[in-house]
């Protein structure tokens, strides 16, 4: 079979097959009286073998090995093929990242494509003033993708870039950012996307099995505002790890959230942020129908057997900013109770919620 014939058969150029042949991958069996190079049907399976393995990612040189080494082993070449392969594709991926981070920047012009390069860039810089420097001025002229500020506040374990760049994030989706020349309704609109995709990647960082990192996603959507963020926070309530379930506690207590009572009890008995924690309920007892809710929590507690002498006085010692009936009776029969700390703390706050004559 002629060149010509093998090319259109097999898909391989003319060209391509005359390349192969000076570097002797294969060389045509025969020639024509008129000189033509002529293949045989072992010349063409070979040139199949060829492109089977171009299509692995083999290069030329490592095809031949292959072909012409009889010991040749593929296992180790294989396995290296996988982790250049693999390689690749974290390459590629990363770009596309970029890329679409920056589609959703909406540059005006090349000169905002390579701002937003620039802080893409800094963002992921091993140097922490350089992060928080581009944290703080991601809230300027040039707006940085809500998915590269989440990436960005999950990874940062130094507390002051940490803080710069929950800032930021919050900013972003707060309307806080510079005007994009949208009208009020757009704006408006790509803001609550912005919220929406925020919260939903903090919330898939609550997932993560690094403890530092879900901590870093809770104080991330703890200074989220909306309704969204809200709602993941409420969501975490349950969730596994009491650091979430705090740290959701306390900002749900701080937008006057009564679902997170419980949890704010909780942390008070087991005197994990229980200052915090009281400070929180007796911001939400403000409402006097919740102040007695929140007692009733309270007295129920201190009424478990599994709740220790040290959680007990933290309880008590918590119902001094509950006002209402309820706090009043209950520090009333804490005032006799047989831990004499308790007791003398219970009467000295009843002391102070007694009318002045």
């Amino acid at each position: 079979m002629l060149i010509g014939e093998v090319a259109r058969r097999s898909g391989v150029s003319a060209r391509m097959l005359r390349h192969y042949e000076s570097l002797g991958l294969v060389r045509p069996s025969g020639r024509t009286g008129s000189g033509y190079r002529e293949y045989s049907d072992e010349d063409i399976r070979r040139i199949f073998h060829i492109e089977s393995l171009r299509s692995l990612g083999l290069s030329l040189r490592e095809i031949g090995r292959a072909l012409d080494d009889p010991g040749f082993e593929p296992s180790a070449l294989v396995e290296d093929l996988i982790h250049r392969t693999r390689a690749r594709i974290e390459a590629e991926t990363e770009l596309l990242t970029r890329l679409r981070r920056i589609d959703a920047s909406q540059p005006a012009g090349w000169e905002g494509v390579l701002r937003i390069v620039a802080l893409l860039q800094a963002l992921g810089s091993p140097s922490a003033d350089a992060r928080q420097r581009a944290a703080l001025s991601s809230a300027g002229e040039v707006p940085v993708p809500v998915e590269a500020l989440v990436e960005a506040v999950l990874s940062e374990t130094d507390p002051n870039v940490a803080g710069a760049l929950r800032w930021a994030l919050a900013r972003s989706v707060d309307g806080g950012g510079p005007g994009t020349g949208v009208g009020a309704g757009a704006a408006d609109h790509e803001r609550s996307g912005a919220v929406d995709r925020g919260s939903a990647l903090l919330a898939e960082g609550l997932g993560s099995p690094v403890a530092a990192v879900r901590e870093r996603a809770v104080r991330s959507l703890a200074e989220m505002p909306g309704e969204e963020a809200a709602a993941r926070l409420r969501d975490a309530l349950a969730h596994p790890d009491a650091v979430v379930r705090g740290c959701a506690a306390l900002s749900l207590g701080a937008r006057g959230a009564a679902d997170a009572v419980p949890i704010l009890v909780d942390m008070i008995v087991a005197g994990r942020n229980d200052t915090d924690a009281a400070d929180a309920l007796g911001t939400l007892a403000t409402d006097p129908a919740a102040a007695d809710r929140i007692a009733a929590a309270m007295v129920d507690r201190l009424a478990l057997d599994t709740t220790g002498a040290a959680g007990r006085a933290r309880l008590t010692q918590a119902l001094a900013d509950i006002p209402g009936a309820t706090a009043s009776r209950a520090l009333t029969q804490l005032s006799q109770d047989e831990d004499r700390a308790v007791a003398l703390t219970a009467a000295y706050l009843l002391r102070l919620r007694a009318p002045t004559p």
